[in-house]
């Protein structure tokens, strides 16, 4: 099983079968949104009286340090650190935009992409930006 960590504090954030984020909408009203931890499963659960709207940017959050999630690759996605089984971290991706299926997985030498909206990121290079945190 992986597990997902907050690229600050590197506390875990996968529960059961969900990652948990504190996210605000463009209202900046905030909610708890659980995603799941299946890299291409887009499968989201919110409170239902969380209003979100299709294109609208989400602000993501640590739920337990409240650090921003931001990554410095694009100002459209997020980042969160995944370990494998093995204990070997990687970089994970992902769109902040509602209804946006990309993300991006790397281990600093390649990237795997998944999402049909993926291509829209593809023009950042792989270098320094993709360091390991482990």
């Amino acid at each position: 099983m992986h597990d997902f960590l907050c690229p600050k504090c590197k506390e875990h954030i996968r529960v059961g079968e969900n990652i948990i984020f504190k996210v605000k909408n463009s209202k900046k009203q905030s909610s708890l949104l659980l995603l799941s931890p299946q890299i291409g499963n887009y499968t989201s659960h919110k409170h239902r009286t969380f209003e979100i709207q299709t294109g609208e940017s989400l602000e993501f959050f640590c739920p337990l340090c409240n650090a921003s999630l931001v990554s410095d690759i694009h100002k459209n996605l997020a980042h969160v650190i995944l370990l494998d089984e093995k204990g070997n971290s990687n970089n994970v991706y992902f769109s902040r935009i509602v209804g946006e299926h990309s993300t991006f997985t790397t281990d600093g030498e390649s990237v795997h992409v998944a999402g049909e909206n993926a291509g829209r990121y593809t023009y950042f290079k792989i270098g320094d930006k993709f360091r390991k945190y482990f």
